[in-house]
């Protein structure tokens, strides 16, 4: 489902631009569909026929997106398996200090070697109402000021969907337009279309190596932007927007991590308006790769800070209750398998 859709509904309900917003302010928010600002009833100020519409319409939204087990994590997060109206599952995030990393597909075709979604290839596109839905879920267990766009999916693929959403949580979602994070391995079409939106997300980009050669074996069905160019488009945004690139690096040991690489990022993020983010690879069962030390990762960090370059090392959330982004999915996914009646309600967080 789109927002558009809903949109439409309303309008042939005969809501009032003021009565949309009032209803999208509310469902954004995890309130009644009935509810209002300033002692304001329903009754008071929405259409008769848009009043008898409601339960029909938040019933249709709660069924948008359901948990279907929630798995908290020692840090703080919690891992959510979400399903759909069609029965397809995708992963949540409650992260932190009041963030919610969300998915914009179910699957995703950029076949990252070292990540779990890819592995399935791209099964279909999240509705920018499936999207929204998500951080609905997120905000009936707790408050949610930060949104990431860095769940299953490439959001690029799914750029018409993933604005709409935006634009929404930017305005009657009442979330800082910074802390709306869209996160994409890079795709000219992002660069062109961000800055002509009304709300400018924060942009992340994933790097994971300036090798042009390396990068394409990593990230096989990625754009093929070579990392100075991307670099460069990515600059701009920051510039215009205000906002600093947030470049993410997936730490794999003995393939990214390198004193050479090291030397060519801080030639490439030097004097830039940007942060490094290192994340260790999230080791899973039979993957090809591991991940490094954490001395040596601490160590890369410290020789970034020492040229200049603002670099963080970073831990995924959840990395006890199979953190990595597709784990939840694809063990879900594999138990089914073996008994189409299984569901994890219920089931051991460890």
């Amino acid at each position: 489902m789109r927002i558009e859709q809903l949109l439409e509904q309303l309008r042939q309900l005969g809501a009032k631009p003021g009565h949309v917003q009032r209803i999208l302010r509310a469902w954004v928010q995890a309130r009644d569909l009935s509810s209002g600002g300033r002692r304001q009833r329903a009754e008071d100020c929405l259409p008769l026929a848009v009043r008898e519409a409601l339960p029909r319409l938040a019933a249709e939204l709660a069924g948008l997106a359901r948990v279907r087990s929630e798995h908290p994590g020692g840090d703080g997060s919690a891992r959510l398996l979400v399903e759909l109206a069609d029965g397809q599952t995708v992963e949540s995030v409650l992260l932190p200090r009041d963030g919610v990393c969300v998915s914009t597909q179910v699957g995703c075709a950029v076949g990252c070697a070292f990540c779990m979604t890819g592995q399935g290839g791209l099964l279909r596109q999240l509705g920018s109402a499936e999207i929204v839905a998500q951080v609905v879920l997120a905000r009936q267990r707790r408050p949610v000021k930060k949104v990431v766009f860095m769940g299953m999916g490439e959001p690029s693929h799914n750029l018409d969907n993933v604005l709409a959403a935006i634009d929404l949580l930017g305005t009657e979602g009442g979330i800082g337009h910074k802390n709306l994070v869209f996160s994409t391995v890079g795709d000219r079409r992002v660069f062109e279309r961000l800055p002509r939106e009304r709300v400018k997300p924060a942009l992340a980009v994933s790097l994971h190596t300036t090798d042009p050669d390396l990068r394409a074996r990593l990230l096989p069905r990625a754009s093929r932007l070579d990392p100075s160019e991307l670099v460069e488009l990515a600059e701009i945004y920051a510039r215009a927007i205000g906002y600093p690139i947030q470049y993410q690096w997936t730490l794999l040991d003995g393939v990214n991590d390198s004193e050479a690489e090291m030397e060519r990022l801080i030639r490439l993020l030097s004097g830039k308006y940007a942060m490094m983010n290192f994340i260790p690879f999230n080791a899973v069962e039979g993957a090809a790769f591991a991940r490094p030390a954490w001395e040596k990762a601490e160590a890369l960090v410290a020789h970034l800070r020492r040229e200049g370059i603002i670099a963080c090392l970073r831990d995924s959330a959840g990395q006890d209750v199979d953190g990595g982004c597709g784990q939840l999915r694809a063990r879900a996914v594999r138990s089914e398998r073996r008994d189409p009646r299984f569901r994890l309600e219920g089931e051991s967080a460890e």
